[in-house]
């Protein structure tokens, strides 16, 4: 595969144009009549038009026939898609997935959107509030369709394989241990090299930031340089048969059908684009004296809600660290939370569960359900002795975390087949070890 070339920078005003047509980009939107080569001028709005210049979202593409060029929509086989959260009834008890299973190419051929699987979500769409947390299970690529989402943004964790995400901005390659945003409205085709597995967060009405960062002060987390734009790129093709374009809108899946590529954009400008990004260049913050700090230090990406410091979500991860802290409990503290908060593994081991969790699975913890450390990760690391170790090496774990209380699919209850209905019993061998005689076990009663 030739290297492809990107654009470094987290949302800003940036410009590119296929090489193979010098100069595609015009002097102004649209500025002289006719553009460059004969494009048309498209305008793509991530944002109201009057937002406040530093909210604004919008990129111009020039491109050898407008989007607009399509049959009309018709709707199809909505597959494993789901944002109806009555489905089944709440279930506050903790829950956790075994690895989901990736179908078999040689049982049926199974593309990006035909394989995505709603598991969890909350709020409405038609009023531009909520998230959904999808699976994707695939095996094959997309072959002449693409796919968009008129409801919101997705920021895809793949786990297992690598994706070519071809867009309107150009192409990116995606490996497990990166993550990629593609936000509300950007046409993208995927294609896969084998069994391909992978986590969803999409949020409705908001668009994903970078978190504010405080008294850390000017650097640290996820610096914006680190954040990488697809360079313009183009294929002027007819597609005998059509070309399918699958619209998300209003969590139903609608199709058309055009007689060209919707790759179609020779160039662009603006700060309204797809990015990705490694997770191992996040700058971890730690504790480095005792206590263990709030989860909230490793937030890579948030989508606020208009509450100050509450967001609609945000995406944690939990990469090798060293951990240093004295007199103090260094696992994750038992907890209970008004978020909820789902949590996938990429790979390796997660240091508060000794077993169960599993690359390719996936645990909720809803509002004020109590969690933490199984008994085996409690016993051991309340006995182990307090020097420096490194932390997660090999592992990468991250969260979905959110305000809103989630409601969990039929899918992902009953028919996916990878619920965990013995996860409750990691905690079961906790004991008490309470000594009202002595303030401390080795004290003389």
């Amino acid at each position: 595969m030739a290297e492809l070339k990107y654009i470094s920078g987290f949302g800003n005003e940036c410009a590119s144009e296929d090489p193979r047509c010098p100069g595609s980009l015009p002097k102004g939107q649209n500025n002289p009549q006719i553009c460059p080569y004969n494009l048309y001028a498209e305008q793509l709005s991530g944002s109201a038009f009057t937002c406040p210049r530093n909210t604004n979202k919008r990129s111009w593409l020039y491109r050898i026939l407008p989007s607009v060029s399509h049959k009309p929509f018709a709707s199809i086989d909505q597959g494993h898609i789901n944002h109806n959260w009555d489905e089944v009834g709440p279930d506050p008890n903790q829950l956790r997935w075994k690895p989901f299973e990736i179908p078999k190419a040689c049982q049926k051929k199974v593309d990006f959107v035909s394989g995505l699987h709603t598991l969890c979500g909350a709020g409405d769409i038609r009023s531009n509030n909520g998230l959904a947390v999808h699976i994707f299970l695939c095996n094959s690529s997309m072959e002449n369709r693409c796919f968009y989402n008129s409801d919101g943004d997705f920021l895809i964790v793949p786990q297992k394989g690598k994706l070519l995400i071809y867009t309107e901005f150009g192409k990116m390659f995606l490996q497990p241990n990166e993550i990629c945003v593609i936000q509300r409205g950007m046409r993208f085709s995927v294609d896969v090299f084998e069994e391909t597995r992978g986590y969803i967060l999409e949020v409705y009405g908001v668009h994903f930031e970078l978190p504010d960062l405080g008294p850390i002060g000017a650097n640290g987390l996820a610096n914006p340089r680190d954040f990488l734009i697809p360079v313009a790129w183009y294929e002027d093709r007819q597609v005998p048969g059509g070309f399918t374009v699958i619209n998300k809108y209003q969590g139903k899946l609608f199709a058309s059908k055009q007689d060209v590529s919707p790759f179609n954009v020779v160039a662009w400008h603006g700060n309204y684009t797809p990015y990705k990004y490694n997770l191992e260049n996040f700058m971890v913050i730690n504790a480095v004296a005792f206590d263990h700090a709030d989860p909230s230090i490793f937030t890579v990406l948030t989508a606020k809600s208009l509450r100050p410091g509450v967001a609609i979500a945000d995406f944690v991860i939990f990469p090798p660290r060293w951990g240093v802290a004295d007199k103090t409990f260094r696992p994750p503290y038992y907890h209970r939370n008004c978020m909820s908060e789902f949590m996938g593994l990429i790979k390796g081991h997660y240091e508060a569960k000794q077993g169960g969790f599993l690359p390719g699975g996936g645990s909720l913890h809803s509002a004020m359900t109590p969690h933490g450390p199984d008994a085996d990760c409690f016993e051991k690391a309340s006995k182990a002795k307090l020097e420096p170790e490194r932390i997660a090496d090999g592992t990468m774990a991250f969260m979905f975390e959110s305000s809103l209380s989630l409601a969990v699919t039929k899918w992902g209850l009953k028919t996916c087949g990878c619920l965990d209905e013995d996860y409750y019993k990691c905690w079961e061998p906790l004991q008490a070890h309470f000594t009202p005689t002595s303030r401390s076990p080795t004290e003389p009663k």
